[in-house]
């Protein structure tokens, strides 16, 4: 905002951000957290399902926009399953207001598995690296089974027999498709939003999983697993503990999601955040679109 008006010849690119101002120069990328929210939401009741519970957990970062969108999109997902499957699932939702401190990922972590939570989302950065620590502890201790869910990048190489699935947000795709518009001459300011449909969220795939594992190994983070056990003690883990019917309930909703037939609102504020929560909750899963309905 400081500088963009003075170069109207310079473009400019918000990657995860928008200034609210529309200008000729600037484009702002934006992505659809709550539709990787939804699908995960459908995966982690199918795991907490196949562990004979019917709780599930977030442990998140600080209460803002994208976090509204993260918390909508997740329990939507848990909402969508339940009106598939007629079972009712319950979410733990705590906000640690941090980012960057794992000892209070793993307080909150370790809070909701005591409160019978058995597959937590991690949506909190750093500080979410804590969560999975707490599950780690919490198996090894022999405290029960229980699994946590990474996002953004593939998380599964951290603890591949704890961390079976990733939601992906692919902010290198924004950039990607930022670097493209300015190549092809295609230049369209404004915003850009990236959804499922546009490959800007989903959830990672095995090659996915391999690729940051790669990435883990070179640098000498994959310490006890190559990046091929990794593949495989994912794949296992998945096969084991995401039954092919809740593939199908996510693959029904992703379907809905890239045709268009329903898109979710944004919350314009914390009120209005709240009031779409609260709808959920009470089974309204409508309140969350602001198109089509389910």
């Amino acid at each position: 905002n400081a500088t963009a008006d003075k170069y109207p010849n310079q473009k400019y690119a918000l990657i995860d951000s928008t200034t609210g101002v529309v200008r000729p120069n600037e484009v702002d990328v934006v992505f659809r957290e709550q539709e990787v929210g939804a699908l995960i939401g459908v995966i982690a009741s199918g795991m907490a399902q196949s562990l004979n519970s019917s709780i599930v957990g977030a442990v998140a970062g600080m209460s803002i926009p994208p976090l509204w969108k993260f918390h909508i999109g997740y329990l939507f997902g848990i909402k969508y399953f339940e009106k598939a499957t007629g079972k009712k699932i319950d979410l733990i939702w705590q906000y640690t207001g941090t980012f960057t401190d794992p000892q209070a990922g793993y307080k909150a972590g370790w809070n909701e598995l005591e409160q019978g939570a058995t597959v937590i989302y991690g949506l909190a950065g750093l500080t979410h690296v804590g969560m999975f620590n707490a599950v780690i502890d919490w198996n090894k201790q022999g405290r029960g089974k229980a699994f946590a869910i990474g996002q953004d990048a593939s998380q599964e190489w951290y603890a591949p027999q704890y961390i079976p699935v990733s939601g992906s947000k692919r902010v290198d795709v924004g950039v990607y498709d930022v670097i493209k518009m300015i190549v092809e001459n295609n230049w369209r300011p404004g915003i850009l939003s990236l959804g499922v449909k546009e490959g800007g969220v989903g959830v990672w795939d095995l090659d996915g999983v391999r690729y940051f594992a790669e990435i883990a190994y070179e640098t000498g983070k994959l310490k006890d697993l190559t990046p091929d056990q990794v593949v495989k003690i994912v794949n296992e883990t998945r096969n084991k503990y995401i039954p092919q019917y809740v593939w199908d309930i996510v693959n029904n909703l992703k379907k809905l999601l890239e045709e268009g037939e329903i898109e979710f609102k944004t919350p314009s504020n914390e009120s209005e955040y709240n009031a779409i929560i609260s709808a959920l909750l009470k089974g309204d899963l409508n309140a969350a679109l602001s198109k089509g309905s389910v």
